[in-house]
């Protein structure tokens, strides 16, 4: 009994502790949409009081993690920016894909990505900006729901894990082109593993068109997708072509990985 009462006690310090840990990358999360915000900006998006969200951007300043600027408000600090440069060269499929994405690019002109699956979304861990000079819609973008892009589509088809996340995540509307629901999921994803290639049309901004491949690895599953994105004028009527310039560089990636 002594024990347990002795354990109780060491963990009654740890909740109020993880609350604030959970608090303050809830802040972070605020500025994933909005470049600087101020106190009370943060602390509507939150529901807190505005003591609180000064304490806790307060706290995130001290750890370079945000930044208060003259103007009093507060933005992303670059200690964020060195550690997310860490994950980006800690993976080591980017390093070898940046050859062939750069080839994908002249050869198509779009801006290209490399994606991986994280939970329900699909995450940006490389991204070649345009040579059209036509900024991408949602630029700034870096992880988005897998059912609304041609990436997430290929990731799913071809790795059941995924495709179970998003499901069980559900199906959030992005605009009036976007997948719905369970049935609409399954029978998108059956036509990508015929076809070998995805795209997007307007599913997740409305003029944003995509086109995307799957990278194979070894087991047979899909670990990341190359894709390249547009304005749906420039993309849609192209798809073919696009698809089959990224069906070559996610091939060849694969072989790579021994796909």
């Amino acid at each position: 009994m002594t024990s347990v009462r002795a354990g109780a006690a060491d963990d009654a310090p740890a909740a109020p502790q993880l609350h604030s840990v959970l608090a303050a990358l809830d802040v972070l999360d605020c500025f994933a949409t909005a470049e600087e915000l101020g106190v009370t900006d943060v602390a509507r998006r939150l529901g807190v009081a505005k003591s609180t969200a000064h304490r806790l951007l307060s706290a995130l300043c001290a750890r370079g993690l945000a930044e208060r600027l003259p103007t009093g408000h507060y933005r992303l600090g670059l200690h964020l920016w060195e550690l997310g440069q860490l994950v980006q060269d800690r993976v080591p499929l980017r390093h070898v894909a940046l050859p062939l994405l750069e080839e994908v690019r002249l050869r198509t002109r779009q801006t290209t990505h490399l994606s991986i699956a994280d939970g329900s979304d699909v995450v940006f861990v490389e991204r070649l900006p345009s040579l059209s000079g036509i900024p991408l819609l949602g630029e700034r973008t870096r992880r988005v729901p897998l059912h609304t892009t041609s990436a997430g589509k290929v990731l799913a088809a071809f790795n059941p894990t995924v495709a179970q996340a998003r499901a069980e995540a559900g199906f959030p509307t992005m605009t009036d082109r976007t997948i719905g629901s369970a049935a609409q999921w399954e029978d998108c994803l059956a036509d990508v593993r015929r076809r070998g290639s995805a795209v997007s049309d307007s599913e997740n901004l409305q003029g944003l068109a995509s086109v995307a491949a799957p990278i194979i690895d070894a087991s047979g599953v899909a670990v990341a997708a190359v894709s390249i994105a547009g304005p749906a004028s420039d993309v849609v009527g192209n798809a073919d072509r696009h698809a089959r310039v990224v069906m070559v560089a996610a091939a060849r990636l694969s072989r790579r990985l021994g796909g």
